[in-house]
């Protein structure tokens, strides 16, 4: 096992090298005067630099991979088949505000929203209320790279998820943190729930969506499959209208270790998730 890690490493670091090597030839041939015309310009000392982070980076991940990350987001135990770890999340006993127990405490969503606001957003009052920051600034302010770190725990050991996510999935975590997380603030009206500035025809894209997208599993009334319980339904029509939040997330990256396919895989815009919103809050709740 030891051994296949270190060729993993190994090819890897081949790899980088060679892309290195590349840049630098780069470089230098950029500066020699060819058969015709004058010498290309040298490309400066940060140039170069940048372009070997770039190369060392690797490749950028993938839609496929951020969507991955955002139902890691919503519930990595279940997106990832794993045995829940035991007892409450470590940080969880910092706050008193919020019962929950048990895999409730590891799931994201659960100390930073839907929203990604944490008490800042949606989250700000009510049971769910545990007064963490949410994420959303770090995730426009600092580099998947850096919020890679912080998932490894770099600023609170507590907060080291590299002892039950592998790297592939830290990985797409950080790239949807760093990549696909929104302030919906204009497109939702905190106090209603309710999409802004959505037409009767924008609702009407959105029952056109739902028609040929959603109806096969949830059907027409949203109702063939209930996410709660027999004492407590869940329907489409629940969540839009209760945590519209919650509906938005879902719907761009997909559910949790199900088949339902991710907005941002299938090509929507944001637009089309908020149209789709809106017809969603005028199925049955119950």
């Amino acid at each position: 096992m030891e051994s296949a890690k270190f060729s993993g490493r190994k090819g890897y670091l081949l790899v980088a090298i060679g892309g290195i090597v590349s840049i630098l030839l780069v470089a230098v041939l950029a500066s020699c005067t060819g058969p015709v015309g004058p010498p290309g310009a040298t490309p400066s000392t940060e140039e170069i630099k940048a372009l070997i982070r770039e190369e060392l980076r690797g490749a950028p991940p993938t839609v496929a991979s951020i969507a991955q990350g955002g139902r890691l987001y919503d519930n990595w135990i279940r997106e990832t088949k794993a045995t829940a770890p035991a007892g409450n999340q470590p940080l969880w006993a910092l706050q008193t505000t919020n019962a929950r127990t048990g895999n409730d405490t590891w799931r994201c969503k659960e100390c930073h929203g839907w929203d990604y606001k944490g008490k800042g957003g949606a989250y700000s009052k009510g049971s769910h209320y545990t007064g963490f920051v949410g994420v959303y600034d770090a995730g426009i302010s600092k580099s998947q790279e850096q919020l890679l770190e912080i998932l490894k725990g770099s600023t609170d050991v507590r907060h080291d998820f590299s002892k039950v996510l592998d790297e592939s999935s830290l990985a797409s975590l950080a790239a949807f943190l760093s990549q696909s997380l929104i302030n919906e603030n204009p497109y939702i009206d905190f106090a209603t729930k309710k999409p802004i500035a959505v037409s009767a025809e924008d609702a009407a894209h959105g029952a056109q969506l739902y028609e040929s997208v959603c109806l096969a599993c949830h059907g027409t009334d949203g109702k063939l499959i209930n996410f709660g319980s027999a004492e407590e339904p869940e329907y489409v029509g629940t969540i839009a209208l209760d945590n519209p939040w919650e509906f938005v997330h879902k719907v761009r990256h997909g559910q949790p270790n199900t088949t339902m396919p991710a907005a941002l895989v299938t090509g929507w815009s944001l637009d089309d998730t908020i149209h789709l919103l809106a017809h969603a809050q005028t199925l049955p709740e119950e």
